[in-house]
């Protein structure tokens, strides 16, 4: 089958996430119709986890491609990328305060970002409920989207925005996340100006980070005055079950944590003790580096389903420049293939770069050093 026109093309975006709403956005900028899959019910099924800062160098170029870049700055939280730096003993070792005109990487709520790209999409571009099996069809298409219900998609192009457990990733590569040796156990905290003023005035209006070289807390402000805080450990994948615990478990595994961070400073193990509902575990995945694949003319891949990396402040970045990347090469471009072709010349060296940098980085959060990662994306990075 010969590769069509992208104005003539059924294109198939899988995962209603920062980087699939971005190529939507994009390539509907240039009178290209796109259609994406999502597995949620609908916008608001689930919690769209806590905050982003978007780069200047990357995810703002994106934006300004989609036409939100003026939106986005009226949403975003500038104030956001104060960084406060302690010690396990709540020691300020280091303190970065924003200037008044600083816009290199803002924060944002995911939630937030998600709605803003969302509404700027045609009625009817995502269709919810349909949670993908896997894709079927030749490599040179047209290809089947075989969802859980059991229904079927014919298209002509599957782009992958599925994030790290991507169904679309198989279609291309054998390729699954390992874990870093690094979990994240994240809490979060509601009214805080109030009801946590003294975590409140610890992390400030931006991010905390504390570390003694085995463990570490990460702190986010989020919009709504809330704090998303997350206690950072080098243990293995299964240390809750091994402690006969599950992270349902909250009395008794904030009595494990307590101990574990017995000697950190009380204000510091209010992130332990205060938080509003149960710990979510997370403990840290990432691809093969570097994580390629065999060009295929019907198939490729964004964001975490084609570089998974720790979560150090790029993953929606580089998922939203991929997105950008390959909706205007699909502009560009007088065939499909051509235009995945042309993409993944550029974002498949760019990840593999990125990718090395930060091979085994998660364990930096552990540092009581500074450093300059900015902490974790958070969840769905």
């Amino acid at each position: 089958m010969s590769s069509p026109t992208p104005s003539h093309a059924r294109i198939s975006v899988i995962g209603a996430g920062p980087g699939g709403l971005t190529c939507a956005r994009i390539l509907q900028r240039h009178g290209i119709a796109v259609t994406v899959h999502d597995r949620d019910d609908g916008p608001r099924s689930r919690d769209q986890g806590g905050t982003l800062d978007l780069h200047a160098d990357n995810g703002q170029i994106a934006l300004r491609e989609a036409g939100l870049l003026d939106a986005f700055f009226r949403l975003a939280r500038p104030e956001g990328q104060e960084m406060r730096q302690y010690t396990a003993d709540a020691t300020l070792t280091s303190h970065h305060v924003p200037e008044p005109d600083e816009l290199f990487k803002p924060e944002i709520d995911r939630g937030v970002l998600r709605d803003l790209l969302l509404d700027s999409l045609e009625p009817g571009t995502v269709r919810w409920g349909h949670a993908l099996e896997h894709v079927g069809g030749p490599d040179d298409g047209p290809r089947q989207l075989h969802f859980t219900d059991g229904t079927t998609v014919e298209t002509d192009l599957v782009i992958g925005a599925d994030g790290a457990f991507s169904r679309v990733r198989p279609a291309v590569s054998p390729a699954v996340p390992a874990y870093t040796g690094v979990s994240f156990l994240e809490a979060w905290f509601s009214g805080v100006d109030d009801r946590h003023r003294e975590l409140a005035e610890l992390v400030g209006r931006g991010s905390a980070h504390a570390a003694d070289g085995e463990r570490a807390m990460f702190a986010q402000r989020n919009g709504g005055d809330r704090i998303r805080t997350y206690l950072i450990q080098r243990v293995p994948a299964d240390w809750i079950t091994t402690h006969g615990l599950d992270a349902a478990d909250t009395g008794s595994l904030r009595a494990l944590l307590l101990e574990r961070y017995a000697h950190w400073a009380p204000g510091l193990r209010r992130m332990i003790t205060d938080n509003d509902g149960p710990y979510v575990h997370r403990p840290i995945l990432a691809l093969p580096v570097p994580h390629t694949w065999a060009h295929n003319p019907t198939v490729t891949l964004l964001g975490d389903a084609a570089h998974l990396m720790p979560p150090l402040g790029v993953g929606v970045n580089l998922a939203m420049l991929d997105a950008c990347d390959l909706a205007l090469s699909l502009a560009n471009s007088a065939r499909v293939d051509d235009a995945v072709r042309a993409y993944e010349k550029t974002m498949l060296p760019r990840s593999a770069e990125t990718a090395r940098m930060l091979d085994g980085r998660a364990e930096d959060l552990l540092s009581a050093e500074e450093h300059g990662s900015g902490g974790p994306e958070g969840p769905g990075h």
